[in-house]
């Protein structure tokens, strides 16, 4: 079940925490891919830190990170927990519902990617989330198709899914001999138009490890979304962009445009899609100043702060 409201139980532990040490709290949206993926890194050099859940409450963690969830932030810190509220998926002030300004703010924002608007009082930019661990499988095969389908509209979710999405999976099948599609909502509908080609795999993006999955991928293929771009770029991978779908990736795809020549997954029958470049792609084209990957380092070592001196 998706952590929609702060009463839900949040998924299994995404990183290396221990059975001893400060209790902390971890949470995410499990529909927002960006949500789900920064949690993940993030948690991954928390080390040393003990996970604690929702309905572990008594006594409250002494610190939590709460990725987009304004609800679950203003909860805790109604308990006087300290929060580390992360913002994973956006660039300027949020459209709804901004997280209080007790919490200590922060956004996930590349420093090269074209800025629309500051953030919101407080809140720091991150630099870019990246997996902890960047190295690739000598023996990559399959595609891997991550999807956002986070606010996107459901009339726009079904004509891809029966249409673009549909032709893609078919031509992963031919081309790389897999195709997993990794999704953070819209499963079954998912489902149901991949029916026809049974060896595609969909997958829920909070019950797996999307970044190990890209790992063993020789063909990736992504959303317009800030943990997908993180995630190639950390690993200096080839990476075509799926249709933008709903307002916030078009408005990703045309900033991002700006700076990375990156192709389009939108000709199912372009051999280049299937058999990308061995070279490092566009990322060398960034400012080698702005090429920041630390960012999940930043945000761990603030909780760690807050676990081990609280406010």
């Amino acid at each position: 079940m998706a952590l929609l409201t702060p009463a839900a139980e949040p998924p299994a532990s995404p990183g290396p925490l221990t059975p001893h040490g400060p209790r902390v709290l971890l949470s995410s949206r499990e529909d927002q891919l960006d949500s789900t993926l920064a949690l993940r890194r993030v948690a991954a050099h928390l080390g040393g830190l003990r996970r604690t859940g929702w309905s572990e409450l008594e006594p409250p963690p002494v610190a939590a990170l709460v990725c987009d969830d304004v609800a679950a932030t203003e909860r805790l810190l109604d308990l006087g927990v300290p929060v580390v509220h992360l913002e994973s998926g956006r660039c300027g002030p949020a459209a709804a519902g901004a997280p209080p300004t007790r919490a200590l703010g922060r956004v996930h924002r590349p420093g090269w990617l074209p800025s629309c608007g500051p953030p919101d009082r407080g809140a720091r930019p991150t630099g870019v989330l990246a997996p902890q661990r960047t190295g690739r499988s000598r023996r990559r095969s399959g595609t891997l198709l991550l999807l956002s389908l986070w606010c996107v509209p459901d009339a726009e979710v079904a004509p891809f899914a029966s249409g673009a999405l549909r032709d893609l999976a078919a031509a992963a099948l031919r081309r790389t001999g897999g195709c997993t599609v990794v999704a953070d909502t819209g499963l079954e509908l998912l489902r149901s138009a991949l029916s026809a080609h049974p060896a595609v795999r969909v997958l829920r993006a909070a019950e797996v490890d999307p970044d190990a999955l890209h790992a063993d991928a020789a063909v990736f293929l992504a959303s317009p979304v800030l943990g997908a771009l993180a995630l190639a770029q950390a690993r200096r991978a080839p990476l075509a962009l799926l249709p933008p779908l709903g307002s916030a990736q078009r408005d990703l795809a045309g900033r991002l445009a700006e700076v990375l020549p990156l192709p389009s997954a939108d000709d199912p029958a372009d051999p280049a899609l299937w058999e990308p470049s061995a070279a490092a792609g566009p990322w060398h084209l960034l400012d080698p100043a702005l090429d920041d990957l630390r960012g999940a380092q930043r945000v761990a070592r603030t909780l760690r702060q807050l676990a081990l001196a609280p406010l």
